[in-house]
């Protein structure tokens, strides 16, 4: 399986590449190809231009380079890692971003749909699983991801993994968090089951 690693954050030294360093161990480990797409090294433009605004009157959507180049580099895979540092319980603007302009009309739903055989989010939260659970925060993220994102654009294969704790500060917990994530590229063609929006491998 060739898999697209998007990632989001500002700074290459953050806890957010390490994961990334080791989830795509492990995905080479278990025999898979990956791409890493850094948003901010190729300076992804967030922001929805009028260019890239679906006009629902055409049957064929055109949308500016950029945006097409993106499309063809997603045709290229057969699934697609998502990880990202949760902020505000939502994905960081830039990677947000991705999905408003690249995810869109008559591409990744509409008149197509995504082909790709599987999505992963891997969200790293700075709160424990217990605050995450007090006002059903993991429950509302996961359905947002995996049935308004994902499910929406014929990929129902998703699934949503918490790495939480992500501001403790010992050295251990940081290697348990990456050994998760390790695990997370091992297990990554592991077929899962959307259940309730809820998909576990």
């Amino acid at each position: 399986m060739n898999v697209l690693v998007v990632v989001s954050h500002p700074r290459k030294n953050s806890l957010t590449f390490q994961v990334t360093d080791r989830f795509v161990q492990g995905l080479t480990e278990a025999g898979h190809g990956y791409e890493i797409l850094d948003l901010h090294e190729v300076s992804f433009d967030p922001v929805l231009r009028g260019m890239d605004e679906p006009d629902y009157t055409q049957e064929h959507q055109v949308f500016s380079p950029e945006i097409e180049t993106e499309m063809e580099r997603l045709k290229k895979h057969d699934a697609v890692a998502f990880v990202f540092p949760l902020w505000w319980w939502h994905l960081p603007a830039m990677l947000k971003g991705y999905v408003d302009r690249v995810m869109n009309n008559s591409f990744a739903y509409g008149t197509n749909k995504l082909h790709h055989q599987q999505i992963l989010w891997i969200a790293l939260a700075g709160v424990t699983e217990e605050q995450m659970q007090k006002r059903n925060y993991g429950e509302s993220i996961t359905n947002l991801l995996n049935v308004g994102i994902a499910d929406y654009c014929g990929v129902s294969h998703s699934s949503v993994e918490f790495l939480y704790e992500t501001l403790d500060a010992k050295p251990e917990h940081y290697e348990m968090l990456l050994n998760q994530a390790h695990q997370l590229g091992l297990n990554y063609a592991k077929n899962h089951t959307l259940q309730d929006g809820v998909s576990r491998i």
